[in-house]
């Protein structure tokens, strides 16, 4: 049996209600374990019943749903058919509406369905107009705001590709990513707010334009209250799109390249990750639809920067009906109370966010279930790193009772998750609840022997539609078959250290490749992580192995609040509250106080990069890093040269 209680369950008439329950029940299956074996023992058939369930249209229908079922690179889904993810995002009407923007200034803007698809329209006819056709790509850098997401819808339409980067990477992080895939139009910002500063974009717009020759327009939109205008040789948002335009949406192949994602790039250039239009959209209805339970009365919030997969995960909520709740700027502002203003102002029913928000909010004492009222509040999502055990706790005392908290878990790699939530199951303390249906995921020993209550890597042993097109300039995928496959051949290697239990949850520990090796005995860091953190003083950690003596010892860098001193109670603490709920492997020989730690755009720290500094190395690529700077504070640490 499972250590872990359950912290919420749903009653019978929840779960009967739910989609997930529904098709569970067409297909002739009583209980989630035999439905999930059904969808990977005849992916074929459980592929197609999703598509009629979802209502998938196909301009053109497929020859057969899988041809090479034993090839995950290339299996060849819905071989023949032919379709537009745009099309089925944009295929609601009326005056409901359909994006909610909200801004940290207090800056609010909505759009109607009938709005939405009027100013796709625009934007649509004037990429065309101005040259783009199906194939080519459109880079974004702007905001979470609703011209990311027309620009996006416009893109794709008409079959070319969209690529975004948030706008607060430099010139250089943005060239790196946009570059390489050379799009032809760039839509941009002015600038964006982050905790209270504005911020001047105008600079960095012109910096990327002129390093990257195949740019020949640059659209500006507007986001700054007292902006002085979209810059020289750029166009404003308003006078590029023309009004009154048809909305045609160009019929593509299942695995037209819908959108170009990229690996974090701290080791290297950034991979460019392909994925199409047809497996992006059937996973993100079978995540929404089925795993989170998604309707036209929900409104979805998740929070998301346009150069985080979450950004296109989110977006892909509109293909339900649901209405999309936009946010962008710090989620701290007002002291940690900002995003719960809006989530009952806006009255958001599922709230999506990243692990270490939610410790943060609990080291701040923040509980938003006593100052506001989220009556429709029903599910919680969390991903970016582990969600603690302890943040499990914290969310059904703090924010609500009777919520589905969906820890998930998957990636930039397939633009979803392999493991998530399920509105039919029960909520296990520390443990994301389930495989996702059509994903066979096991856990892999070091021999690749299946294992179960062990730690392993993340593997997938079947093909699944979201799998990448490809790399971009990678033709004969060599790059691609080496980032996954080379591990286990012929078998998807997530990167992942985790287990399954007994009852089908899991358990992350950490990224393989940050995995800690003394004295030959794997521990994942998020192990470390979450017993560290339990101790009020402090506020997070990063740990790393580190050479030594012919052998690897554990050194944990911590963040302390303010005013605290790692002196010898607090380090004899630290390491108390790891042995006593781990094992003395874990236990860190060197501890060293820092004041910050550095983490990608989208919020994961990176071990790997502190573990380079620490040794030395050169870290190959700090523009993909948000606070690059932070590096500074693992430079010739006095106390990683003593016994």
């Amino acid at each position: 049996m499972s250590e872990n209680p359950i912290l919420w369950h749903p009653d019978e008439a929840s779960i009967k209600a739910t989609a997930m329950s529904r098709f569970m029940r067409e297909q002739g299956f009583d209980n989630y374990g035999d439905l999930h074996r059904w969808s990977i023992d005849d992916s074929p058939a459980f592929w197609q019943a999703l598509v009629e369930f979802c209502d998938v249209r196909f301009d053109r229908a497929p020859d057969r749903v899988l041809g090479r079922p034993d090839n995950i690179m290339d299996a060849g889904w819905f071989e023949g058919a032919e379709l537009n993810y745009a099309a089925h995002l944009l295929r609601h009407e009326g005056e409901r509406a359909a994006l909610v923007f909200c801004g940290e200034n207090g800056a609010r803007r909505e759009l109607s369905f009938d709005a939405l698809r009027a100013a796709v329209a625009a934007v649509a006819g004037s990429l065309r107009a101005a040259g783009v056709t199906r194939g080519d790509r459109v880079g974004g850098f702007l905001p979470n705001c609703p011209e990311a997401i027309i620009a996006m819808l416009a893109t794709t339409s008409i079959g070319a590709t969209w690529s975004s980067c948030s706008p607060d990477f430099g010139v250089n992080g943005v060239v790196d990513r946009f570059g390489q895939i050379e799009p032809k139009v760039l839509f941009a910002t002015d600038g964006y707010y982050y905790n209270g500063k504005r911020i001047d974009s105008r600079a960095v717009v012109a910096g990327i334009a002129a390093a990257i020759p195949s740019i020949h327009t640059v659209v500006v939109a507007p986001f700054l209250e007292d902006g002085d205008g979209p810059g020289d040789g750029c166009v404003e948002w308003d006078d590029f799109c023309v009004p009154n335009h048809e909305l045609v949406f160009e019929a593509v192949p299942f695995n037209h390249p819908l959108f170009i994602m990229y690996s974090s790039g701290t080791t290297g250039a950034p991979k460019c990750i392909v994925h199409g239009h047809g497996g992006s959209l059937l996973q993100h209805l079978k995540e929404h639809v089925l795993h989170t339970d998604l309707t036209p009365e929900d409104r979805l919030f998740y929070f998301t920067t346009c150069g985080w997969m979450m950004w296109n995960w989110l977006v892909s909520g509109l293909a339900s009906g649901a209405t999309l709740i936009l946010f962008d700027g710090s989620p701290f502002i007002d002291e940690g109370h900002g995003l719960w203003q809006m989530a009952e102002r806006e009255g958001v029913t599922v709230f999506g966010t990243s692990a270490k928000y939610l410790a943060a909010l609990e080291k701040a004492g923040v509980r938003p279930a006593d100052g506001y009222d989220l009556p429709r509040l029903r599910a919680v999502l969390s991903t970016g790193s582990p969600l603690a055990p302890a943040s499990f706790d914290f969310v059904y005392d703090a924010i609500g009772k009777n919520l589905l908290l969906a820890s998930i878990a998957g990636g930039t790699d397939i633009l979803s998750c392999f493991i998530l939530g399920n509105p039919m199951l029960p909520v296990r303390r520390g443990e994301i609840q389930c495989r996702g249906l059509g994903m066979a995921v096991e856990v892999f020993d070091e021999d690749g022997n299946p294992v179960v209550g062990q730690q392993g890597e993340l593997v997938c042993t079947r093909p699944f539609p979201s799998s990448p097109v490809g790399f971009w300039n990678d033709p004969d995928g060599a790059r691609y078959r080496a980032a996954y496959f080379e591990r286990f051949p012929g078998v998807w290697a997530h990167g992942d250290f985790l287990e399954v239990t007994e009852e089908g949850g899991f358990v992350i520990h950490g990224r393989s490749d940050a995995v800690l090796n003394p004295g030959g005995v794997r521990i994942g860091t998020a192990e470390i992580y979450r017993q560290v953190e339990k101790l009020d003083e402090v506020v997070e950690s990063i740990a790393i192995g580190q050479s030594w003596d012919d052998d690897v010892r554990v050194v944990l860098f911590v963040v302390l609040r303010d005013g605290v001193q790692l002196d010898d109670d607090l380090q004899a603490r630290i390491r108390a509250v790891v042995r006593k709920n781990t094992t003395p492997r874990h236990v860190p020989e060197k501890i060293v106080a820092v004041p910050d730690i550095p983490r990608t755009k989208s919020g994961k720290i990176v071990e790997l990069a502190v573990r380079s500094v620490v040794h030395g190395e050169a870290v190959k690529n700090t523009e993909a890093l948000a606070n690059p700077e932070a590096l500074h504070h693992y430079e010739n640490v006095a106390e990683l040269r003593e016994d």
